[in-house]
């Protein structure tokens, strides 16, 4: 009983520490998406930006 006991408790440390590894890894994730996001968006507005600069280049050429 003991022994069954101290194999369950040594299960239930692994566990436990499996869970606050997945805890941190899922904090890391979060930030990494979060700063991905803003990239996306920075990006965005860089290809926008450039859209409408070459619009503009390209209606200031004549027609032929």
């Amino acid at each position: 009983m003991d022994a069954e006991l101290e194999r369950l408790e040594q299960q239930l440390g692994e566990l436990i520490t499996l869970f606050e590894a997945q805890k941190q890894e899922n904090r890391e994730l979060k930030t990494r998406v979060g700063e991905l996001q803003a990239e996306n968006t920075r990006l965005t507005g860089k290809v926008e930006a450039a859209i409408r600069s070459v619009t503009q280049v390209l209606e200031t050429l004549p027609e032929q």
